[in-house]
């Protein structure tokens, strides 16, 4: 085990994460990490384990207890807290008066307490929360990552400290969820702390709540479990992790032990823990299907978790505020991603108010309750009968593309999105959410472009360069703001708004120069269309960038919003002001300009003029990073789509 290091963020302007990653001394203590004050209701420690002998060895007994002293020993005069959930990964029963439970023993099995409202269990030294015990008596074997050790046999008692917590307690709560931090390297890790994970540390509203990663928090290589806990140590809350595909022991022979590794690290792969008056459930929605399938996985939430699922929401009122975050999601605007959703929906069929959130297709999505989708139907979904929020991702697109100029990858999604973090926030029975864009503020939610027949026509070439695997020569760059006035009267020229915080029924109107505003059409309305994929149904901003890089560009996004540009605009320079309305009726307002010329010629030599004040290298001498990150079965299937 690497001795592990908190690694402040780099303020060195232009300095490059893998370069900055050299520059810190090796053994620097958590006070010098730059991360706000943390809540003094969270401590360190353990769950406490009596390695005598069991009275019953097929009985698993123990007792929660309130850690007065917070020395993670139940002390004589310490009581234990009465009507708290505890589970086996199957069976799920309740502590009695005095904190005590008994579950049966099974062979391979996660023991966890879920952490009520008004309480918080221990952390690590990396602020992982600890609230779990596996028992596994011959332990994993030999896996390349360590797995679990041997546990041995049942221990006479497992006890699980808490504290009391004003805090957790509180009607009012933001809940950040980051997914797919997904490192294949320290390299990358460093772009992860210095982006998306250093706005979190440097955010001191969600203490309470904690940080929940969403899956994929590194790239298979599960050596970076040790990076991966540096940069979300300076994070102001407790940490708890689900696991995602790239988090799997995929030397283990079968799906029953290719999370041990995650397990020993981290904690159960499924579990749940209130905040507030929120129940927040985690579900493993990966199956893996054997080392002999070389990591092949499909997308499946085990009838062991569904019944356990089942016998968890026992315990929560049906009309709770109730989140249930799974790696891979539910579905997305493209198709009905997990296999057994219509089963999962049942489960869940009596909580109106539960919300899924899913991370693993790096797009950033909320699709709200009550859509429709031809795709999702021929799957056997009518109708989507809970919202179902896609999570973005901290390393966007792969942590791919060109360095912009704080010297992290664009990484633009193939939907038009940034890395950045999901924010859930509570006020009693009320929930809304934000995406917040990494070293952005909390406004910057409209990314604008012009979509023209010329930027359609360059697109689809550079698409069949990127396909050709960049030989030849790459069709010559255009900027997304310059239109010809032959394009403007074809009367197919949009000016898109890709707009984070929008919804089916959030509204985008646009401006033009100082008009009256137009109303914008959706392109992906949710009310029973099919997929709407293809050139003039894309960004031009972020596919123009990636493009001229990644080439992973996805012709469809859940966000997207186009008005026609009008047709008699004169030569020039011309302002589009732009305000996107989300469901919460919360403003974001933006402004681009964009030019109109005679010809192409006209429109090339401005093109080349915007790209140079853009800060991108037409030429393509720009420096471009392709990380293993995008030979990933994601990225590969978000290139073929």
């Amino acid at each position: 085990m690497q001795t592990r290091r908190i690694r402040p963020r780099t303020t060195a302007s232009g300095l490059g994460a893998c370069a900055a990653l050299a520059l810190f001394a090796p053994l620097l203590s958590p006070t010098a990490a730059t991360a706000a004050n943390t809540p003094a209701e969270m401590y360190e420690g353990h769950v406490q384990v009596d390695r005598g002998t069991a009275a019953d060895p097929q009985t698993f007994t123990g007792q929660v207890f309130d850690d007065v002293n917070e020395n993670s020993k139940l002390d004589g005069d310490e009581s234990g807290v009465a009507g708290v959930a505890v589970t086996n990964g199957v069976d799920v029963v309740q502590t009695d008066g005095e904190g005590r439970y008994e579950l049966p023993v099974r062979d391979n099995m996660t023991v966890s307490v879920t952490q009520p409202a008004g309480w918080q269990v221990p952390v690590d030294e990396d602020k992982v929360a600890q609230f779990s015990y596996n028992h596994l008596p011959e332990g994993s074997g030999d896996l390349k990552y360590g797995g679990i050790a041997p546990t041995g046999e049942t221990p006479k008692a497992v006890n699980f400290p808490m504290v009391e917590s004003k805090a957790s307690a509180a009607s009012e709560q933001n809940c950040p969820i980051a997914a797919d931090t997904q490192g294949y390297d320290k390299t990358e890790m460093g772009y992860a702390r210095d982006g998306a994970v250093g706005d979190l540390a440097d955010r001191n509203d969600y203490g309470a709540c904690g940080v929940l990663l969403l899956g994929d928090n590194v790239g298979d290589d599960l050596s970076l479990n040790d990076e991966l806990r540096d940069i979300y140590s300076q994070t102001n809350g407790p940490v708890r992790v689900a696991p995602g595909n790239h988090d799997q022991d995929y030397d283990a022979v079968d799906d029953a032990h290719a999370l041990d590794t995650f397990r020993d690290q981290f904690g159960p792969a499924h579990f749940s823990y209130d905040v507030g008056k929120t129940h927040f459930v985690v579900l493993d929605s990966i199956e893996y299907e054997g080392k002999a399938n070389n990591k092949k996985y499909k997308e499946n939430i085990t009838d062991e978790q569904l019944t356990w699922l089942a016998n968890d929401l026992k315990n929560v009122p049906k009309n709770a505020q109730v989140v249930i975050a799974t790696h891979a999601p539910i579905l997305t605007h493209k198709e009905v991603v997990v296999d057994n959703a219509k089963d999962f929906y049942d489960v869940i069929a009596d909580y109106p108010n539960a919300v899924t959130i899913g991370g693993h297709t790096h797009t950033q999505e909320n699709l709200v309750a009550g859509e429709t989708r031809k795709e999702w139907a021929e799957a056997g979904i009518e109708k989507l009968p809970n919202t179902q929020i896609v999570a973005g991702a901290v390393s966007g697109d792969w942590y791919s593309g060109g360095l912009n100029a704080d010297g992290l990858p664009y990484s633009f999604t193939q939907d038009a999105s940034e890395p950045g973090v999901l924010t859930l926030e509570f006020d009693g029975a009320s929930r809304s959410e934000r995406y917040t864009v990494r070293n952005e503020t909390e406004d910057h939610q409209l990314l604008l472009g012009v979509n023209s027949p010329e930027w359609r026509d360059w697109a689809q070439k550079a698409q069949e360069w990127q396909d050709a695997d960049k030989e030849g020569t790459a069709p010559e760059a255009i900027s997304e703001r310059v239109v010809t006035r032959d394009d403007l009267k074809q009367g197919q020229t949009w000016l898109t708004s890709s707009f984070l915080a929008g919804t089916s029924d959030a509204r985008v109107e646009v401006s033009f120069d100082g008009k009256s505003p137009k109303r914008s059409e959706h392109t992906q309305p949710g009310k029973g269309e099919a997929l709407a994929k293809g050139w003039e149904y894309t960004d031009p901003y972020t596919a123009s960038q990636n493009l001229r890089t990644s080439g992973n560009v996805g012709q469809s996004s859940s966000h997207l919003w186009r008005t026609a540009i009008p047709a008699d605009l004169d030569l020039g320079t011309h302002t589009a002001e732009v305000t996107g309305t989300d469901r919460y009726g919360r403003d974001f307002s933006q402004t681009v300009r964009f030019t109109v010329v005679e010809d192409e010629a006209a429109a090339q030599s401005e093109s080349q003029k915007l790209l140079r004040q853009d800060g991108f290298d037409a030429q393509q001498k720009k420096e471009i990073r392709e990380p293993k990150g995008l030979d990933s079965d994601e990225a590969q299937s978000a290139r073929n789509d």
